[in-house]
Parts: C-alpha cells; sequence; structure tokens
C-alpha cells in the first residue's frame, strides 16, 4: 500500500494544501470526502475561528483531515493548545523550526508533517522526528524557499537523503504532473492553486477569476529580503518588486507591505493592492470546479498516464 495513504488512513495519495484565506472546513471537507487528505489552513485564523473551522468540519465528515500550522504564527501556543483539545489527527507545520512542537503533537497521538524547501530543513525535520515531509519547489504559491530549487530538482534530492516518506508540492495540479512526481521517488502529491479555485475555497470569487485567467508569466517572486512569497503580478508586487530593485530595507518593505495585504487580496477580492499568493501552475489551467471533480479528474489522469507510460516500448 502507498505509504502515506496508510500513514494518513486516506483513499488516494493527493492532499489539499493548506492555504491562508483559502482553505476552511468546506474545502477541506469536500477533499477528504473525495478520498483525499483535506487540510485547514490556519494561518490566517484566530484561536476562536480555527477551533470553530475544525468542529465544523468534524461535522461535515468522518474522514481523516489536517491543519497546517504556519510556526511563526504570533498565537502558536494557542492554536497548539485548540488543536491538543479538538484531536486534530494530522498536523502539518511550516515556516518555522519543527524540534519546538513535533514532541508534544506526537505525544498526544498527532501525525506530523513539516514543509521545506531544501536539504538542509529535510534532515532537520527528520530529526525533530516528523512522519513525513512535504518538498515544496519554487514554483508553488506562497511562501518559498530562499534557494528556488524546482520541484524536478528538489523532490529527487530530498527522496534521496530521507527515509521517511515524500509529499512533493509545487507545480502540480493534474494527474501528468502527479505521475511525474512519483517518478522522481514522492509517495504523494500536495495540491495548492487548483484548490484555490475550486467551489468550496473560501477565496473571493475575483481571486479565483484571477487564477484561473492567469496566464505564463503571470506570476513572480517577490520580498526575498523578508520570506520570498510567490504573487500574481497586480499594482502592490509591482510597487513590493520596485521597491526592492532600488534597495529598499527590510523595514522599508515591510512599511510597504503595511497589514491585512493577503486578507484584502485573496478574501475580500482587492486585485489590485492585496497580496494575491498564487502558483505558476495556475497558468495549467482555466476552470473552477469542485473540489471532489478536481480529485476525481487528477486520479484518473494519473491512472491513464501511467497506463500509457507502462506500454511505451524503447
Amino acid at each position: 500500500m502507498n505509504r502515506i495513504c496508510s500513514l494518513f488512513g486516506i483513499r488516494y495519495p493527493i492532499i489539499q494544501a493548506g492555504m491562508v484565506w483559502c482553505s476552511g472546513w468546506e474545502l477541506a471537507s469536500a477533499v477528504s470526502n473525495a478520498g483525499g487528505l483535506g487540510i485547514i489552513g490556519a494561518g490566517s485564523m484566530y484561536p476562536d475561528v480555527l477551533r470553530q473551522h475544525i468542529q465544523k468540519l468534524k461535522k461535515a465528515t468522518q474522514q481523516p483531515f489536517a491543519v497546517n500550522l504556519p510556526l511563526m504564527y504570533p498565537a502558536i501556543e494557542d492554536h497548539i493548545q485548540i488543536i491538543l483539545e479538538e484531536k486534530v489527527p494530522i498536523v502539518f507545520t511550516s515556516a518555522g523550526n519543527p524540534a519546538l512542537w513535533t514532541s508534544k503533537l506526537k505525544a498526544a497521538g498527532i501525525k506530523v508533517v513539516h514543509v521545506i524547501a531544501n536539504t538542509k530543513f529535510a534532515l532537520k525535520a527528520v530529526g525533530a522526528g516528523v512522519d513525513a515531509i512535504v518538498a515544496e519547489g519554487f514554483e508553488a504559491g506562497g511562501h518559498n524557499g530562499k534557494e528556488e530549487t524546482t520541484t524536478l530538482c528538489l523532490i529527487p534530492k530530498i527522496v534521496d537523503s530521507v527515509k521517511i516518506p515524500v509529499i512533493a508540492a509545487g507545480g502540480i495540479s493534474s494527474g501528468k504532473s502527479m505521475l511525474a512526481a512519483f517518478a522522481l521517488g514522492a509517495d504523494a502529491v500536495q495540491i495548492g492553486s487548483r484548490f484555490a479555485a475550486s467551489l468550496e475555497s473560501s477565496a473571493h470569487q475575483t481571486f479565483k477569476n484571477a487564477i484561473i485567467n492567469a496566464q505564463e508569466g503571470d506570476t513572480k517572486l517577490s520580498m526575498k529580503k523578508l520570506m520570498p512569497v510567490r504573487l500574481l503580478k497586480n499594482e502592490f508586487a509591482e510597487g513590493i518588486h520596485q521597491a526592492d530593485l532600488n534597495g529598499a530595507t527590510k523595514e522599508e518593505l515591510l512599511k510597504l507591505l503595511g497589514k491585512g495585504r493577503a486578507k484584502a487580496g485573496m478574501f475580500e477580492g482587492d486585485l489590485q493592492n492585496g497580496e494575491l499568493e498564487i502558483g505558476q501552475v495556475a497558468a495549467n489551467f482555466n476552470k473552477i470546479l469542485p473540489a471532489s471533480e478536481i480529485l476525481t479528474e487528477i486520479w484518473n489522469e494519473f491512472l491513464v498516464e501511467q497506463q500509457r507510460i507502462a506500454s511505451l516500448n524503447f
């Protein structure tokens, strides 16, 4: 049996990314009910909001689910406590040191997965005792690794460096790209951008429309002096980029970033002044579909392509 399916108790090795302002209980339950692993994105939620989403999710599905928890979140202790109290079965951690909370979560019987973008942090995650790793390439939307290593280069490097299951992320939105990730040694895939534009995504409709209308070259990695993030190009992103080119300090960039930019863009639909986090792969699909249809389409294409490759004569 597939190692990730066995670890999480899911039918398909397809995981929906825990994206800020996009991954609420409705999306997570739709993916989990369809046989994948749905994830609540806690990074955009106050503690009481996170609890509400977890409770609604538990009512909406009897299947395994997870919470994605950025470790640099200011109220991290409150989030951890809620996760423990609500008996969340799986936690994906990111943006921080996995050694801080992994042992406490695992002591409560929780499966822990950490997101990395290079070998150094993959080995640190293994040392912290995580159950699996998400290896996320440069193509991915949202926060990215400073090394700018692409998925094609990152996945085999990480697979060769660790013995625990590896989940590929970054630039994956179809059965073909899923099969490519498996060919590189991945045990599963994590998909963000395509689910961000799903019917159940909590993203604003104008942001969803912008995602499916995106073309090649419409995203850019920005804010490398702070924490690299891939954004859909707009007035805000261009302003940040120009300030960076002109030598702006971290403090000046933080002032330009201001507060609430991600919420304004992705949740409230301000396409000019908001922060629009999305991956390069947005240029590869052009429909807003229910999450269950997206998952089924990806899996069926994966099976077809698997047979096609197997039938090739060399």
